[in-house]
């Protein structure tokens, strides 16, 4: 019988039969022996993504590097041993619920769900920290304050005198953070289906770095835009400029799998609606130039056209129409094309001299609206104090967040279903929770949410530390089980199997002891203490879902439990899986449990009552539900 290895995977093993799909970052730029640049294979970047050791590649390459890279790259690769344990105290509509929210450190979950959302995430959004010099810095297992790593670093005596100038723009400033967020993006890659989308939110510090970064974690290809955000109305500060935008980067997990983007709701704006004030038996229109000013070279587009007093006319220079001549014919015969006299007409005459002829094209709204429009790159809606607003209604103290209504129009635009699975694992005081379900109680739709928060401490005296929270965490949650109370009796509200809840689990060690890793480790006279693997402080139901990780199996399926010939039984999603943790299971239960044929079937190790129990188990699976899997912990 197999045992479940209760680890998280080993990407490096995985990676060696996905190379073409999971790394992009090794295909770069390099010269050949002509001197001559082509798309090629880094073998050092391929050799590195397949070895558990630091691998150096001395080679110059096209690429964004770093001090730390490669260990940033097996930090990634590497397993951990560790699990995520149920809160149910904290949860909300805990065994209904298919939200999840995850304490702890995000590299660790981010970990622990590769097999389990391996290709099922189809938007992820984060806000990590901008890395300003006033924000904290991750290092895999601690955060700390810039100013604390200066005087451990020797950059700042202990009167904070610098010892190295400039300390924001050296090369660890930066190498710190890339070494925090390579891994993380890395891994989330995998999590996205392939026509998932990623959304980073960045100041002006970080975001050339993250932007070569992500091209080579993603491939430039799949690239999608770069938005510039308004985040403040007005603002003074800045040494010589005031800074009142940030960015969002987006990327495809592939392009050829993307979905279309929309803005439908820019296109029930007033401001947009007001375009089409002409009218005719075919609806309203808006009047549009069909000619070009953009300098564009000789084009097939460039011909010229028959007015109605005879005349000819075509665009100056070498710009062009925004038809092809062949099309112009078509909408002509259709009446889409519309000629009006002016003294200000953009085109020339046969002779070259200014026209007095200017042509439209008719843009019909219904077809506009049909075909859909494309997002802008600019956003100027939303700025951060109505976020501030959103927390003084709630009671809540928070200094800095996103808009809900921000990471509403990025879910918006990106899908082309309701039920997609969000990601966030930056996600702080749970800005995309509040908008996954604003969007859910409006459309109806069963989006669901996993979020990843580190139980950053909230600092003494602060605002939260004084409301009574103790962490970051604490104030996602609070918040989040708000905006689902006041959501279920809202106007917005739309459908009656609105999910306002959330299962809390926590990113904690293996709820196995050490020996079950390290069994060569053991001496013989400690055997005897070594009969049980597992930690005393576990329960059932955290054995369970170090289970459901191993198994793959989804975080939020329904539970239930049972009691069979007096032993408790968890049945997951009905017969998807069932799991008995208690000792002394018998040849009666394990029948018992057969006749139900569950898919997948775990028990303890040292559960059975006799060694003959052990062995027989498999032998009645087989005869009773030859189909189950079975497995022990």
């Amino acid at each position: 019988m197999n045992k479940l290895k209760m680890h998280s995977p080993d990407l490096t093993q995985a990676n060696i039969d996905k190379l073409a799909e999971l790394f992009p970052n090794c295909v770069v730029e390099a010269a050949d022996a002509n001197g001559v640049i082509k798309r090629s294979i880094d073998f050092d970047q391929l050799r590195q993504e397949l070895s558990s050791a630091v691998v150096d590649g001395p080679q110059e390459r096209f690429q964004l590097s770093w001090p730390g890279k490669r260990e940033a790259l097996l930090t990634a690769n590497a397993p951990i041993a560790k699990t995520l344990r149920p809160c149910r105290g904290e949860s909300v509509d805990f065994d209904s619920t298919n939200n999840l929210f995850i304490e702890g450190d995000n590299l660790d979950a981010l970990k622990l769900l590769q097999e389990t959302y391996l290709n099922k995430v189809k938007l992820i959004y984060i806000d990590p920290p901008y890395n300003t010099g006033n924000d904290f810095i991750y290092e895999d297992d601690f955060a700390e304050d810039a100013a604390s790593y200066f005087l451990r670093s020797n950059q700042q005596d202990e009167s904070g005198n610098k010892l190295i100038a400039n300390g924001e723009s050296n090369g660890r400033f930066h190498s710190d953070w890339l070494n925090m967020i390579y891994p993380r993006i890395k891994l989330a890659r995998n999590l996205l289906r392939d026509d998932g989308v990623l959304f980073v939110s960045i100041g002006d510090d970080e975001q050339a770095s993250l932007k070569k970064m992500c091209d080579e974690l993603f491939g430039i290809q799949n690239f999608l835009a770069c938005i510039v955000r308004k985040t403040k109305l007005t603002s003074n500060k800045g040494a010589q400029f005031s800074p009142s935008h940030e960015y969002i980067l987006a990327y495809s997990k592939d392009i050829l799998h993307a979905n279309e983007f929309n803005d439908a709701n820019a296109q029930k704006s007033e401001k947009y609606l007001a375009l089409f004030k002409h009218s005719d038996t075919r609806g309203k229109y808006n009047e549009v130039s069909l000619y070009m000013p953009a300098l564009k070279g000789d084009r097939p587009s460039r011909y010229f056209i028959d007015c109605p007093d005879g005349s000819k006319v075509i665009p100056p220079g070498n710009r062009f129409w925004r038809w092809s001549e062949t099309t112009f014919f078509r909408n002509k015969s259709e009446n889409r094309v519309i000629f009006k006299k002016t003294t200000t007409s953009p085109l020339v005459d046969e002779s070259g001299k200014q026209a007095i002829w200017n042509i439209y094209t008719k843009i019909y709204l219904h077809e506009r609206l049909e075909a859909g429009l494309r997002p802008g790159t600019f956003i100027m809606d939303w700025p951060n104090s109505l976020a501030s607003k959103e927390f003084i209604k709630m009671g809540i103290p928070f200094p800095y967040a996103k808009p809900w209504q921000l990471i509403k129009h990025l879910i918006e635009i990106s899908e082309n279903e309701n039920d997609g699975i969000v990601l966030d694992f930056f996600s702080g005081s749970g800005t995309t929770a509040h908008a996954v379900m604003q969007l859910n109680a409006e459309d109806g739709g069963s989006r669901r949410f996993i979020l990843v928060q580190m139980p950053e401490v909230c600092e003494a005296g602060s605002e939260a530390h004084k409301g009574g929270y103790k962490n970051i965490a604490e104030i996602g949650m609070e918040r989040i089980r708000k905006v689902g109370s006041q959501l279920k009796t809202s106007a917005d509200l739309t459908s009656k199997s609105f999910d306002a809840g959330f299962r809390v689990l926590k990113v904690d060690s293996s709820n196995m002891k050490e020996v079950f890793y390290t069994p060569d480790a053991v001496n013989q006279d400690q055997l005897a203490g070594m009969v049980n693997n597992i930690r005393e402080d576990r329960t059932a139901e955290d054995l369970l879902f170090q289970v459901l990780l191993d198994w793959g199996v989804d975080l939020a399926l329904p539970i239930a439990k049972e009691t069979i010939e007096g032993k408790t039984v968890y049945f997951v999603d009905g017969n998807a899986l069932a799991a008995c943790f208690d000792e002394g299971v018998s040849e009666e239960f394990v029948k018992l449990l057969a006749k139900r044929e569950p898919l997948r079937a775990v028990f303890r190790d040292s559960g059975y009552a006799t060694d003959s129990v052990k062995i027989n188990v498999e032998q009645l699976f087989k005869l009773m539900s030859p189909s189950t899997d079975i497995k022990t912990i």
